[in-house]
């Protein structure tokens, strides 16, 4: 969606909740307050492209955690590099994105146990600690519920996705097979 009076401005969401199966584990982002630090995201954040710290597009005005998401208003640059990036995405070609982040510190959630708050079930790895540096626009995202026009709307998420729970259950049925 973009911004107000400044057409380079989108907002977009940029971390969720959603499970990612990174091959040796099943990663989850916990959004709980003080769990996500932003200092660093809205002080010098960068809007990349494909993660690459060379290919800068843009700037983070501002970013914030609403629910179990992270959100940021960017604003592409106007060099010939970014306009090419923002002209995809100002299309709707380009709608991935995806978040650099460092782990602070990490839950280790065994197979069949819950996590200490009771909202994870294992096996999983759910980060308590975070601190994402770095948002990039991303042609194949690894969480597909966020990014460009992808804003939270708890009604839509409960008709149509499943629960955490349910996509749980469906990474651990797909590592037995």
């Amino acid at each position: 969606m973009e911004g107000e009076g400044n057409e380079r401005k989108f907002l977009l969401s940029f971390s969720s909740e959603e499970p990612y199966d990174r091959g040796w584990c099943v990663e989850i982002l916990d959004h709980s307050p003080g769990c996500v630090d932003l200092t660093r995201l809205n002080d010098i954040g960068v809007l990349l492209f494909n993660h690459k710290r060379d290919e800068v597009l843009g700037k983070i005005n501002r970013a914030w955690i609403d629910g179990a998401r992270g959100y940021a208003e960017v604003e592409f640059d106007t060099d010939a590099d970014a306009e090419t990036i923002y002209q995809k995405v100002k299309s709707g070609t380009l709608k991935g994105v995806s978040v650099g982040y460092r782990i602070g510190a990490i839950e280790e959630v065994m197979p069949g146990k819950t996590s200490t708050d009771g909202r994870f079930i294992g096996p999983c790895d759910v980060a308590r600690k975070w601190e994402p540096f770095e948002i990039s626009i991303v042609s194949i995202p690894a969480d597909p519920t966020v990014g460009v026009g992808r804003e939270y709307d708890p009604e839509e998420t409960r008709k149509h996705a499943p629960s955490l729970r349910e996509r749980q259950l469906q990474i651990n049925l797909n590592k037995l097979f």
